[in-house]
Protein backbone atom coordinates (compact mmCIF):
# COMPACT_ATOMS: atom_id res chain seq x y z
CA UNK A 1 0.00 0.00 0.00
CA UNK A 2 2.77 2.41 0.77
CA UNK A 3 4.52 1.49 -2.11
CA UNK A 4 1.42 2.33 -4.79
CA UNK A 5 0.65 5.15 -2.64
CA UNK A 6 4.35 7.07 -3.50
CA UNK A 7 4.26 5.62 -7.24
CA UNK A 8 0.55 7.19 -7.39
CA UNK A 9 1.44 10.50 -5.84
CA UNK A 10 4.89 11.01 -7.74
CA UNK A 11 5.42 11.59 -11.81
CA UNK A 12 6.39 8.34 -13.52
CA UNK A 13 9.99 10.18 -13.81
CA UNK A 14 10.47 9.99 -10.19
CA UNK A 15 8.85 6.01 -9.67
CA UNK A 16 10.82 5.23 -12.16
CA UNK A 17 14.17 6.56 -10.59
CA UNK A 18 13.43 5.54 -7.08
CA UNK A 19 13.06 1.76 -9.37
CA UNK A 20 16.27 2.53 -10.61
CA UNK A 21 17.93 3.60 -7.12
CA UNK A 22 15.97 0.32 -5.48
CA UNK A 23 18.25 -2.00 -8.03
CA UNK A 24 21.51 -0.18 -6.81
CA UNK A 25 20.58 -0.98 -3.00
CA UNK A 26 19.31 -4.99 -4.26
CA UNK A 27 22.70 -4.97 -6.63
CA UNK A 28 25.60 -3.39 -4.67
CA UNK A 29 23.94 -4.56 -0.84
CA UNK A 30 21.70 -7.32 -1.05
CA UNK A 31 23.02 -8.99 -3.38
CA UNK A 32 26.95 -8.08 -3.63
CA UNK A 33 27.67 -8.42 0.06
CA UNK A 34 24.88 -10.25 1.88
CA UNK A 35 24.54 -13.29 -1.11
CA UNK A 36 28.69 -14.06 0.40
CA UNK A 37 26.84 -14.72 3.86
CA UNK A 38 24.76 -18.07 2.62
CA UNK A 39 27.79 -18.88 -0.05
CA UNK A 40 30.35 -18.95 2.58
CA UNK A 41 29.79 -22.40 4.44
CA UNK A 42 29.55 -24.13 0.52
CA UNK A 43 32.93 -22.39 -0.77
CA UNK A 44 34.48 -24.10 2.40
CA UNK A 45 32.72 -27.59 2.17
CA UNK A 46 33.76 -27.57 -1.80
CA UNK A 47 37.23 -26.93 -0.39
CA UNK A 48 37.14 -23.50 -2.99
CA UNK A 49 39.17 -22.26 0.80
CA UNK A 50 39.38 -23.11 4.24
CA UNK A 51 37.12 -21.45 6.84
CA UNK A 52 39.79 -18.13 7.79
CA UNK A 53 40.23 -17.56 4.43
CA UNK A 54 36.81 -17.59 3.71
CA UNK A 55 35.99 -15.19 6.33
CA UNK A 56 38.36 -12.60 5.42
CA UNK A 57 37.21 -12.50 1.83
CA UNK A 58 33.83 -11.60 3.61
CA UNK A 59 35.68 -9.08 5.07
CA UNK A 60 37.29 -7.85 1.54
CA UNK A 61 34.03 -6.91 0.45
CA UNK A 62 33.21 -4.41 3.87
CA UNK A 63 37.11 -3.18 2.86
CA UNK A 64 35.90 -2.19 -0.40
CA UNK A 65 32.33 -0.74 0.70
CA UNK A 66 34.58 1.77 2.82
CA UNK A 67 36.51 2.92 -0.20
CA UNK A 68 33.39 3.30 -2.38
CA UNK A 69 32.02 5.17 0.72
CA UNK A 70 35.02 7.74 0.45
CA UNK A 71 35.87 7.89 -3.21
CA UNK A 72 32.50 7.67 -4.04
CA UNK A 73 31.72 11.17 -4.05
CA UNK A 74 35.39 13.02 -5.27
CA UNK A 75 35.01 10.58 -8.49
CA UNK A 76 31.71 11.70 -9.38
CA UNK A 77 32.81 15.28 -9.10
CA UNK A 78 34.78 14.44 -12.10
CA UNK A 79 32.09 12.77 -14.09
CA UNK A 80 28.43 12.51 -14.03
CA UNK A 81 26.77 10.77 -11.30
CA UNK A 82 24.69 8.40 -13.89
CA UNK A 83 27.86 7.65 -15.13
CA UNK A 84 29.39 6.67 -12.41
CA UNK A 85 25.99 4.51 -11.13
CA UNK A 86 26.28 2.57 -13.81
CA UNK A 87 30.02 1.93 -13.92
CA UNK A 88 29.42 0.56 -10.27
CA UNK A 89 26.64 -1.67 -11.53
CA UNK A 90 28.92 -3.33 -14.51
CA UNK A 91 32.04 -3.41 -11.95
CA UNK A 92 29.56 -5.56 -9.39
CA UNK A 93 27.94 -7.32 -12.40
CA UNK A 94 31.62 -8.21 -13.24
CA UNK A 95 32.63 -9.30 -9.91
CA UNK A 96 29.80 -11.64 -9.86
CA UNK A 97 31.34 -13.61 -13.50
CA UNK A 98 34.74 -12.94 -11.96
CA UNK A 99 34.36 -15.25 -8.53
CA UNK A 100 32.96 -18.61 -10.59
CA UNK A 101 36.35 -19.14 -11.27
CA UNK A 102 38.25 -20.09 -8.69
CA UNK A 103 41.94 -18.74 -9.56
CA UNK A 104 42.96 -18.53 -5.74
CA UNK A 105 42.41 -16.60 -2.76
CA UNK A 106 44.22 -13.38 -4.25
CA UNK A 107 41.92 -13.27 -7.46
CA UNK A 108 38.77 -13.39 -4.80
CA UNK A 109 40.19 -10.38 -2.88
CA UNK A 110 40.16 -8.60 -5.56
CA UNK A 111 36.91 -8.68 -6.52
CA UNK A 112 35.49 -9.00 -3.58
CA UNK A 113 36.74 -5.78 -2.72
CA UNK A 114 35.69 -4.42 -5.94
CA UNK A 115 32.00 -5.53 -5.31
CA UNK A 116 32.21 -4.13 -2.22
CA UNK A 117 33.43 -0.41 -3.79
CA UNK A 118 30.82 -0.90 -6.31
CA UNK A 119 28.45 -1.03 -3.47
CA UNK A 120 29.87 1.63 -1.33
CA UNK A 121 29.83 4.39 -4.43
CA UNK A 122 26.06 3.52 -5.30
CA UNK A 123 25.04 3.58 -1.84
CA UNK A 124 26.51 6.99 -1.11
CA UNK A 125 25.28 8.26 -4.58
CA UNK A 126 22.22 6.83 -5.67
CA UNK A 127 19.60 7.85 -2.44
CA UNK A 128 20.53 11.47 -2.50
CA UNK A 129 20.29 12.15 -6.42
CA UNK A 130 17.00 10.43 -6.35
CA UNK A 131 15.62 12.25 -3.51
CA UNK A 132 16.46 15.74 -4.28
CA UNK A 133 13.94 15.01 -6.73
CA UNK A 134 11.30 13.61 -4.69
CA UNK A 135 8.72 16.76 -3.02
CA UNK A 136 9.78 16.55 0.95
CA UNK A 137 6.53 15.56 2.03
CA UNK A 138 6.72 12.08 0.15
CA UNK A 139 11.34 11.35 1.21
CA UNK A 140 10.87 9.57 4.04
CA UNK A 141 8.72 7.32 2.31
CA UNK A 142 10.93 7.06 -0.89
CA UNK A 143 14.01 6.87 0.92
CA UNK A 144 12.12 3.81 2.42
CA UNK A 145 11.29 2.03 -0.57
CA UNK A 146 14.88 2.79 -1.89
CA UNK A 147 16.25 1.26 1.02
CA UNK A 148 13.85 -2.02 0.67
CA UNK A 149 16.16 -3.05 -2.23
CA UNK A 150 19.11 -4.10 0.28
CA UNK A 151 16.79 -6.40 2.20
CA UNK A 152 15.32 -7.60 -1.12
CA UNK A 153 18.85 -8.48 -1.88
CA UNK A 154 19.18 -10.48 1.23
CA UNK A 155 16.27 -12.57 0.90
CA UNK A 156 16.60 -13.23 -3.01
CA UNK A 157 20.15 -14.08 -1.67
CA UNK A 158 18.64 -16.75 0.53
CA UNK A 159 16.36 -18.02 -1.73
CA UNK A 160 18.11 -18.27 -4.74
CA UNK A 161 21.92 -19.77 -3.41
CA UNK A 162 20.62 -22.77 -2.00
CA UNK A 163 18.26 -23.63 -5.39
CA UNK A 164 21.92 -22.69 -7.67
CA UNK A 165 24.46 -24.72 -4.84
CA UNK A 166 22.04 -28.12 -6.10
CA UNK A 167 24.39 -27.07 -9.50
CA UNK A 168 27.32 -26.75 -7.58
CA UNK A 169 29.14 -23.32 -6.42
CA UNK A 170 30.25 -22.23 -9.54
CA UNK A 171 26.78 -21.76 -11.02
CA UNK A 172 26.17 -20.27 -7.85
CA UNK A 173 28.34 -16.94 -8.91
CA UNK A 174 27.21 -17.06 -12.45
CA UNK A 175 23.37 -17.02 -11.73
CA UNK A 176 24.20 -14.47 -9.11
CA UNK A 177 26.19 -12.38 -12.20
CA UNK A 178 22.86 -13.18 -14.65
CA UNK A 179 20.78 -11.78 -11.98
CA UNK A 180 22.99 -8.37 -11.14
CA UNK A 181 23.27 -8.31 -15.19
CA UNK A 182 19.19 -8.02 -15.56
CA UNK A 183 18.89 -5.67 -12.75
CA UNK A 184 21.77 -3.38 -14.06
CA UNK A 185 19.44 -3.50 -17.45
CA UNK A 186 16.62 -2.24 -15.78
CA UNK A 187 18.33 0.50 -13.58
CA UNK A 188 20.19 1.43 -16.60
CA UNK A 189 17.82 4.47 -17.63
CA UNK A 190 15.47 6.45 -15.81
CA UNK A 191 17.67 8.51 -13.50
CA UNK A 192 16.63 11.78 -13.04
CA UNK A 193 17.94 14.79 -14.97
CA UNK A 194 18.84 18.15 -13.20
CA UNK A 195 19.59 19.43 -9.15
CA UNK A 196 16.33 18.64 -8.25
CA UNK A 197 14.98 19.90 -5.12
CA UNK A 198 17.74 22.19 -3.95
CA UNK A 199 17.76 23.29 0.07
CA UNK A 200 17.09 27.08 0.34
CA UNK A 201 17.88 27.48 4.05
CA UNK A 202 21.07 29.19 5.12
CA UNK A 203 23.99 26.84 6.87
CA UNK A 204 25.37 28.67 10.33
CA UNK A 205 26.85 28.74 13.41
CA UNK A 206 25.68 25.79 15.16
CA UNK A 207 25.95 25.32 18.79
CA UNK A 208 28.40 23.05 20.84
CA UNK A 209 26.28 20.94 22.65
CA UNK A 210 24.81 19.93 19.48
CA UNK A 211 28.42 18.98 17.71
CA UNK A 212 29.05 17.22 20.96
CA UNK A 213 25.53 15.24 20.18
CA UNK A 214 26.67 14.58 16.76
CA UNK A 215 30.07 13.21 17.17
CA UNK A 216 28.68 11.01 19.73
CA UNK A 217 25.93 9.75 17.22
CA UNK A 218 29.01 9.05 14.91
CA UNK A 219 30.37 6.45 17.84
CA UNK A 220 27.27 4.72 18.14
CA UNK A 221 26.43 4.47 14.44
CA UNK A 222 30.02 3.08 14.14
CA UNK A 223 29.95 0.66 16.79
CA UNK A 224 26.09 -0.46 16.03
CA UNK A 225 27.91 -1.03 12.31
CA UNK A 226 30.54 -3.47 14.50
CA UNK A 227 27.53 -5.19 16.37
CA UNK A 228 26.26 -6.21 13.01
CA UNK A 229 28.72 -8.21 11.69
CA UNK A 230 28.87 -11.38 13.54
CA UNK A 231 25.28 -11.90 12.01
CA UNK A 232 26.33 -10.68 8.52
CA UNK A 233 29.30 -12.51 7.71
CA UNK A 234 28.75 -16.04 10.26
CA UNK A 235 24.96 -16.13 10.89
CA UNK A 236 24.64 -19.11 8.14
CA UNK A 237 27.80 -20.74 8.95
CA UNK A 238 27.05 -20.76 12.82
CA UNK A 239 23.55 -22.48 12.26
CA UNK A 240 24.93 -24.75 9.21
CA UNK A 241 28.24 -25.80 10.40
CA UNK A 242 28.55 -24.42 14.43
CA UNK A 243 25.31 -26.47 14.80
CA UNK A 244 25.42 -29.16 12.12
CA UNK A 245 22.13 -28.26 10.64
CA UNK A 246 23.34 -27.75 7.00
CA UNK A 247 23.67 -25.03 4.57
CA UNK A 248 19.80 -25.45 3.38
CA UNK A 249 19.03 -24.61 7.08
CA UNK A 250 21.04 -21.93 7.26
CA UNK A 251 19.94 -20.34 4.22
CA UNK A 252 16.28 -20.59 5.60
CA UNK A 253 17.21 -17.89 8.55
CA UNK A 254 18.85 -15.72 5.79
CA UNK A 255 15.61 -15.31 4.12
CA UNK A 256 14.23 -14.51 7.56
CA UNK A 257 17.12 -11.48 7.69
CA UNK A 258 16.70 -10.45 4.48
CA UNK A 259 12.39 -10.39 4.60
CA UNK A 260 12.62 -8.37 7.98
CA UNK A 261 15.95 -6.01 6.35
CA UNK A 262 13.24 -5.39 3.48
CA UNK A 263 10.68 -4.14 5.99
CA UNK A 264 12.93 -2.66 8.55
CA UNK A 265 12.96 1.04 6.59
CA UNK A 266 9.40 1.75 6.80
CA UNK A 267 8.73 -0.14 10.17
CA UNK A 268 11.36 2.15 11.65
CA UNK A 269 10.59 5.10 10.21
CA UNK A 270 6.81 4.81 11.44
CA UNK A 271 7.80 4.12 15.12
CA UNK A 272 10.03 7.46 14.51
CA UNK A 273 6.90 9.07 13.51
CA UNK A 274 5.74 8.68 16.45
CA UNK A 275 8.31 8.66 19.44
CA UNK A 276 10.95 10.82 17.74
CA UNK A 277 14.44 9.64 16.71
CA UNK A 278 16.36 9.65 19.41
CA UNK A 279 13.63 7.23 21.40
CA UNK A 280 13.39 5.05 18.08
CA UNK A 281 17.22 4.81 17.97
CA UNK A 282 17.67 3.80 21.78
CA UNK A 283 14.87 1.00 21.53
CA UNK A 284 17.03 -0.30 18.27
CA UNK A 285 20.30 -0.41 20.27
CA UNK A 286 18.05 -2.30 23.11
CA UNK A 287 16.00 -4.75 20.72
CA UNK A 288 19.35 -5.47 18.97
CA UNK A 289 21.38 -6.09 22.06
CA UNK A 290 18.57 -8.44 23.16
CA UNK A 291 18.80 -10.14 19.68
CA UNK A 292 22.68 -10.70 20.16
CA UNK A 293 22.13 -11.89 23.52
CA UNK A 294 20.30 -14.95 22.96
CA UNK A 295 23.20 -16.06 21.01
CA UNK A 296 25.26 -14.97 23.62
CA UNK A 297 23.89 -17.04 26.44
CA UNK A 298 23.22 -20.66 23.84
CA UNK A 299 19.38 -19.62 23.40
CA UNK A 300 20.09 -21.57 20.30
CA UNK A 301 16.37 -23.32 19.71
CA UNK A 302 14.78 -22.29 16.60
CA UNK A 303 12.32 -19.87 17.64
CA UNK A 304 14.92 -17.93 19.20
CA UNK A 305 17.47 -18.32 16.50
CA UNK A 306 14.64 -17.33 13.87
CA UNK A 307 13.94 -14.34 16.35
CA UNK A 308 17.77 -13.41 16.23
CA UNK A 309 17.64 -13.34 12.87
CA UNK A 310 14.56 -11.18 12.33
CA UNK A 311 15.54 -8.55 15.00
CA UNK A 312 19.44 -7.86 13.25
CA UNK A 313 18.14 -8.02 10.12
CA UNK A 314 15.22 -5.61 10.45
CA UNK A 315 17.66 -2.93 11.68
CA UNK A 316 20.54 -3.85 9.73
CA UNK A 317 18.35 -1.21 7.10
CA UNK A 318 16.09 0.07 9.45
CA UNK A 319 19.03 2.08 11.49
CA UNK A 320 19.93 4.19 8.63
CA UNK A 321 16.97 6.17 8.48
CA UNK A 322 17.05 6.06 12.57
CA UNK A 323 20.23 7.87 12.06
CA UNK A 324 19.89 10.53 9.31
CA UNK A 325 16.63 11.39 10.70
CA UNK A 326 18.46 12.05 14.15
CA UNK A 327 21.06 14.15 12.50
CA UNK A 328 17.70 16.14 10.94
CA UNK A 329 16.69 16.24 14.65
CA UNK A 330 20.32 17.87 15.61
CA UNK A 331 20.25 20.25 12.77
CA UNK A 332 16.99 21.43 11.91
CA UNK A 333 17.60 24.26 10.12
CA UNK A 334 20.97 23.82 8.60
CA UNK A 335 20.43 21.71 5.35
CA UNK A 336 24.68 21.92 4.37
CA UNK A 337 25.86 20.47 8.05
CA UNK A 338 23.36 17.73 7.17
CA UNK A 339 25.10 16.79 4.01
CA UNK A 340 28.18 16.71 6.10
CA UNK A 341 27.22 15.51 8.70
CA UNK A 342 25.97 12.49 7.51
CA UNK A 343 28.55 11.61 5.06
CA UNK A 344 30.99 11.75 7.68
CA UNK A 345 28.27 9.20 9.54
CA UNK A 346 28.50 6.81 6.85
CA UNK A 347 32.40 6.73 6.27
CA UNK A 348 32.52 6.17 9.98
CA UNK A 349 29.92 3.35 9.97
CA UNK A 350 31.86 1.82 6.73
CA UNK A 351 35.08 1.78 8.23
CA UNK A 352 34.15 0.66 11.87
CA UNK A 353 32.25 -2.30 10.02
CA UNK A 354 35.42 -2.69 7.90
CA UNK A 355 37.73 -2.95 10.60
CA UNK A 356 35.00 -5.03 13.22
CA UNK A 357 34.91 -7.33 9.98
CA UNK A 358 38.80 -8.05 10.20
CA UNK A 359 38.69 -8.32 13.38
CA UNK A 360 36.32 -10.81 13.92
CA UNK A 361 37.86 -12.74 11.02
CA UNK A 362 40.90 -12.83 13.11
CA UNK A 363 39.53 -13.88 16.11
CA UNK A 364 37.36 -16.01 14.36
CA UNK A 365 40.71 -18.32 12.52
CA UNK A 366 42.30 -17.95 16.31
CA UNK A 367 40.04 -19.01 18.69
CA UNK A 368 39.44 -22.45 17.18
CA UNK A 369 36.16 -21.70 15.24
CA UNK A 370 34.46 -20.28 18.21
CA UNK A 371 30.69 -18.08 17.09
CA UNK A 372 30.02 -17.77 20.20
CA UNK A 373 32.92 -14.74 21.20
CA UNK A 374 31.94 -13.33 17.90
CA UNK A 375 28.43 -12.19 19.50
CA UNK A 376 29.92 -11.51 22.96
CA UNK A 377 31.88 -8.79 21.20
CA UNK A 378 28.87 -8.09 19.07
CA UNK A 379 26.69 -7.32 22.01
CA UNK A 380 29.72 -5.54 23.86
CA UNK A 381 29.72 -2.91 20.91
CA UNK A 382 26.03 -2.61 20.86
CA UNK A 383 25.97 -1.83 24.49
CA UNK A 384 28.53 0.56 24.43
CA UNK A 385 26.28 2.42 21.81
CA UNK A 386 23.49 2.89 23.83
CA UNK A 387 25.37 3.77 26.92
CA UNK A 388 26.80 6.40 25.01
CA UNK A 389 23.51 8.11 24.02
CA UNK A 390 22.23 7.75 27.20
CA UNK A 391 25.34 9.49 28.78
CA UNK A 392 24.60 12.15 26.27
CA UNK A 393 21.17 12.80 27.68
CA UNK A 394 23.08 13.54 30.79
CA UNK A 395 25.60 16.05 29.55
CA UNK A 396 22.82 18.21 27.79
CA UNK A 397 21.42 18.40 31.03
CA UNK A 398 24.26 19.28 32.52
CA UNK A 399 25.40 21.61 29.84
CA UNK A 400 21.89 24.03 30.32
Amino acid sequence: MARTDVLQASSPRIARAIICAFCTGLIGIGLARFAYTPLLPALVDAHWFAPADAAYLGAANLAGYLAGAVLGRPISARLSVVAVLRAMMVLATAAFFACASPQGFLWFFVWRFAAGFAGGAMMVLAAPMVLAHVPPARRGLAGGLIFMGIGAGIAASGTVIPFLLQFGVQAAWIGLGVLSFVLTAIAWSGWPDGPGHVPTAPSGHVHPPRLGALRALYVEYALNAGGWVPHMIFLVDFVARGLGQGVKVGAEFWVAFGLSATAGPILAGHIADRIGFRSALRLAFSLQIFAIGLLVFDVTSTPWLFLSSVIIGAFVTGTVPLVLGRIHELLPHHPAEQKAAWSVATVAFALCQAAAAYGFSFIFAHSGGDYRILFVIGMIAMSLALVIDVGGTFREKAMR
